[in-house]
């Protein structure tokens, strides 16, 4: 990922993996220090994420990776750009000196919890654009398919300075100079670091999606809503919404600490309980707008008047496909149409998952998640979004053209219903007597192999592994405690 004049430029590869090494040593010098302060009993941190007790060796061992590359590796990283302004980050964020000034102890605890979540981006960041050691910011792909075409459009692989952003930024979405500009840089710059990675930009709009009303959401999400809160914790969430704790359907909402890019949503439930949820598949404001409507989401930080967010709803255009002659010719020789859903038959696909691009119907999509992970039931990918689509008849103009489904590509419709009739089989799952069953596997969350499966699986909590179920009063994916032990693999907190 190179930056416009970036770091040594003007070096040879020995001196620019000596410069590497140099800064990297320095870098790692620092998180020892800050490792120690952190451990510190009079800080009294929480071992829960994010956590920088957690956070810190796992950052140092990261770095360690890419400073065992060889020479000329690490000589092409370091000019590439992104790594050099990540270890200077790095390196201004570790100054313990300049987080902890004398305070009493609840202050420069709150400094480092603030630190937390800003690490948690970084090794994010690093992680994806650097996995192994080796620099791969030039095939990381956002998930939301305009925002890939305008970046790279744009940019290419490059890492860009805030300044130079913004004026990209401003040709596709215009923002006026002045608060609202810093507000979108505090909000987009997860890192802090003066400059937007890709990384950053995908995250900012799988969060704020649909891309064609990205700052719209944006203002009305992040700016103008009382139940934004930004850098705050699991426990900072619980603590905060305890206060209204005998009024039901107060809420906030938050990014997600652990999975980035998406949005956690605390609110006290009707018997008072702290309860927090992960959307899945869906722009924020719809699952607020359904949450209110269920009665879960009333009170925007305990305040009485819940912002009516039904216009972004409104302004979200369907993307429509144009089936190709050939296309349709194919699918009429099967006795079949592009447009009919493979797994059921009966429906129109009204459904793109991203980043994949399958299509499938609605209905489809909700039964397969209920008894499946959040993935693609064609490519098992990680489904990080979804769009509605209208699939157009042969020869209508301004649609886009349908994704080729050639012999490498084609949907896999019979292994997606014998999976799903295994999972009914074991499971018990559908309905009985016109309510949801209580299958044992799947939608019911029961057991399986004596395991208490459910959709939630298992999750690390403070006092161990415990089991987890769906609550069935909730629309979205609730997490309750069910207090029986359990060996599923833990999740990572929201």
């Amino acid at each position: 990922m190179a930056v416009a004049g970036g770091p040594g430029a003007r070096r040879g590869p020995f001196a620019l993996s000596a410069a590497a090494r140099h800064s990297l040593d320095k870098a790692l010098q620092g998180l020892e220090k800050l490792q120690r302060l952190v451990e510190q009993p009079g800080l009294g941190l929480r071992n829960s994420p994010p956590c920088l007790l957690q956070l810190l060796p796992q950052m140092r061992q990261h770095l360690l990776l890419i400073r065992g590359q060889p020479g000329a590796s690490l000589s092409c990283l370091w000019e590439a750009g992104y790594f050099p302004v990540f270890i200077n980050n790095l390196q201004r964020k570790g100054r313990v000196d300049l987080i902890l000034p004398p305070a009493p102890i609840s202050s420069p605890r709150r400094m480092l919890t603030k630190l937390s979540l800003i690490f948690s981006h970084m090794l994010g960041e690093l992680r994806a654009l650097i996995p192994n050691g080796q620099d791969q910011g030039h095939q990381y792909q956002p998930s939301q398919p305009p925002a890939k075409a305008f970046w790279r459009g744009t940019w290419g692989a490059r890492l860009v300075s805030w300044s130079e952003f913004q004026a990209g930024l401003q040709r596709v979405h215009p923002m006026a100079p002045g608060p609202m500009a810093a507000a979108l840089r505090a909000t987009m710059d997860l890192t802090c670091s003066d400059h937007v990675s890709i990384f950053e930009f995908d995250i900012f709009t799988r969060l704020f999606q649909p891309w064609p009303t990205l700052l719209k959401n944006w203002t009305h999400l992040a700016v103008m809503h009382p139940g934004y809160v930004a850098f705050l914790t699991y426990n900072e969430v619980r603590a905060r919404l305890q206060t209204y704790s005998n009024k039901p359907g107060s809420y906030v909402f938050r990014l997600s600490c652990t999975r980035l890019g998406q949005w956690a949503i605390g609110y006290v439930s009707q018997d008072g309980s702290i309860l927090q949820t992960i959307p899945q598949d869906r722009p924020l404001f719809q699952a607020l707008i359904e949450g209110h409507k269920e009665g879960f989401y009333l009170y925007p930080d305990g305040k009485n008047v819940n912002p009516d967010l039904t216009e972004l709803t409104e302004s979200t255009a369907q993307s429509r496909i144009e089936v190709s002659p050939d296309q349709a010719q194919l699918y009429s020789q099967m006795g079949s149409t592009f447009q009919l859903c493979k797994i059921c038959a009966e429906n129109d696909k009204d459904v793109r998952l991203q980043p994949c691009g399958h299509l499938l119907c609605r209905d489809c999509l909700n039964a397969w998640q209920q008894v499946q992970a959040p993935t693609c039931p064609f490519c098992r990918r990680e489904i990080q979004g979804h769009e509605e689509i209208r699939i157009d008849p042969v020869g209508v103009q301004g649609a886009g053209a349908a994704p080729d489904e050639d012999d490498d590509h084609l949907e896999d419709v019979e292994s997606v219903l014998r999976e799903l009739a295994a999972l009914r089989k074991v499971g018990g799952w559908g309905y009985q007597g016109g309510e949801r069953g209580s299958g044992r596997q799947g939608m019911g969350g029961g057991k399986m192999g004596g395991m208490e499966q459910g959709w939630g699986g298992g999750r690390e909590t403070e006092g161990g592994c415990r089991g987890w179920r769906k609550s069935w009063s909730d629309p979205h994916f609730c997490l309750q405690p069910t207090g029986r032990a359990s060996c599923i693999p833990p999740l990572p907190g929201p």
